[in-house]
């Protein structure tokens, strides 16, 4: 099936959209928010936001989602703004897109199809693709029945000779298509799953530190992982580097890197794909495996855009986000990012100005371009991992090298003496550790 959304934007040299919200219910602070996301997010897209037109209503009118009134409104400003995209900011029916469709005679596209859109143009590893396609596909199917209804009273007849319509048999078809095309994306998915799952359990086994990185989009996680690179991934940092931009969804891929901080322990960093209000439940489901890194972290990053006013928001919907994956219970560490913005901001007002880098508990306020502010994060994550801790000494035969050849690789060991009964070391050891290797165990050190 054609994806008629992408190929219609593609194919308009500049295109130039009329942005609708429906506020029922919401108060003016939530609605106003809402309605400057769908902008940052057509933004996103390479479209053009010209013109707005909003109405408030006790509930959205049935055929329409407006009423009549509005409309008319917006298809007027078409021609004034000469708009040739109408993107309305909630999910609509198949229906209230049919009617809208013939209503406006210009291409309707609602804020489920609008991220979709960018999460297709996004996706770039063949995981990302699949995913994307798969929840495309889901959004289409029940939008199948009005796209051919028209044509499905064709044909007739009755009892065993009855003929189906034209469109019904075409309907039957397309949805047969699709369907099939979701069970090949389910079988492929299922199988991308198995490497990843593979992939995952060699870095449990490691024993290594699992970091990830979560957080409203474009919060600056992306930054900060380049930025611990640069200063910490060792080698060939540009080909480990991930995409950052200053957009919403620039990213979609997982990515894993090494973290190796001289003097601190190493530890695996994984940037996930960003949250965001609303987002559609067809993604979440689709994108489930990718953001099990966060659910298999031992501590989860989230990264907070400090300067934005609507951060405490963004707050509220990671944790509801995190919860619906399964990751709620895992340990998470707050980082204000952009906190030197909030800084300069509080000079120009003359009021109390906080220090940055700061730690304060389970939080932490930095610049994620700032060299200092990384340092800090990375003694951050060290104090954090170190609470669940306790320094072991053990006897290691020496035919356990392996074991101590892991110690070393992440960097747990605090000194190291061959006797010989063994290789007696002093270790920082996880509470899994500790009872992984107690046979070993010389003594407690507390």
């Amino acid at each position: 099936m054609k994806n008629t959304i992408y190929e219609n934007i593609k194919q308009t040299a500049n295109p130039r959209a009329i942005l609708v919200g429906l506020n029922v219910n919401r108060s003016e602070s939530d609605f106003e928010r809402s309605m400057d996301e769908l902008k940052e997010l057509t933004k996103a897209i390479d479209i053009d936001a010209v013109c707005t037109v909003t109405q408030a209503l006790p509930s959205p009118d049935r055929s329409t989602y407006i009423g009549s009134g509005k409309v008319e409104e917006v298809r007027s400003s078409l021609d004034v703004f000469d708009a040739n995209i109408i993107i309305f900011n909630d999910t609509l029916s198949p229906m209230q897109l049919r009617n809208l469709e013939k209503a406006l005679d210009t291409e309707v596209i609602d804020r489920t199809g609008l991220i979709l859109q960018i999460f297709a143009r996004r996706a770039k590893t063949r995981e990302a693709r699949l995913q994307v396609e798969y929840a495309q596909l889901q959004y289409m199917l029940p939008r199948l029945a009005h796209m051919r209804k028209a044509l499905s009273r064709q044909g007739g007849g009755s009892g065993r000779l009855s003929n189906k319509g034209s469109g019904e048999k075409q309907l039957e078809l397309d949805r047969r298509r699709i369907e099939h095309r979701m069970a090949e994306l389910r079988r492929e998915l299922d199988a991308v799953e198995k490497e990843r799952v593979t992939q995952r359990g060699k870095r449990i086994n490691s024993g290594m530190p699992r970091i990830s990185l979560v957080g409203y989009t474009n919060a600056g996680k992306s930054t900060i992982m380049n930025n611990l690179l640069r200063l910490y991934g060792g080698d060939a940092y540009d080909e480990k580097q991930v995409l950052e931009k200053d957009m919403l969804f620039a990213t979609l891929d997982t990515s894993v890197r090494k973290i190796a901080a001289p003097g601190r322990r190493p530890f695996l960093l994984a940037d996930t794909v960003g949250f965001i209000s609303e987002l559609p439940h067809s993604l979440v489901k689709a994108f489930r495996s990718t953001l099990d890194e966060a659910k298999f972290a031992d501590i989860l990053l989230e990264v907070i855009d400090f300067s934005d006013p609507e951060y405490r928001y963004h707050m509220d919907v990671t944790k509801e986000t995190l919860t619906e994956i399964g990751a709620g219970d895992i340990p998470v560490l707050y980082v204000f990012n952009k906190s030197d913005v909030v800084q300069e901001q509080q000079k120009d007002n003359s009021q109390l100005v906080m220090d940055v880098p700061r730690m304060m508990d389970d939080r932490i306020y930095i610049s994620a371009k700032a060299d200092d502010s990384l340092d800090t994060l990375i003694e951050f994550i060290e104090k954090k991992l170190s609470e669940s801790e306790a320094e072991y000494e053990l006897i290691l035969p020496y035919s356990e090298g392996a074991v101590l050849s892991s110690f070393n690789e992440r960097g747990i060991v605090k000194s190291t003496e061959y006797l010989p009964e063994g290789i007696k070391i002093v270790a920082t050891l996880s509470a899994s550790d500790a009872t992984k290797y107690q046979e070993f165990f010389s003594c407690n050190l507390g």
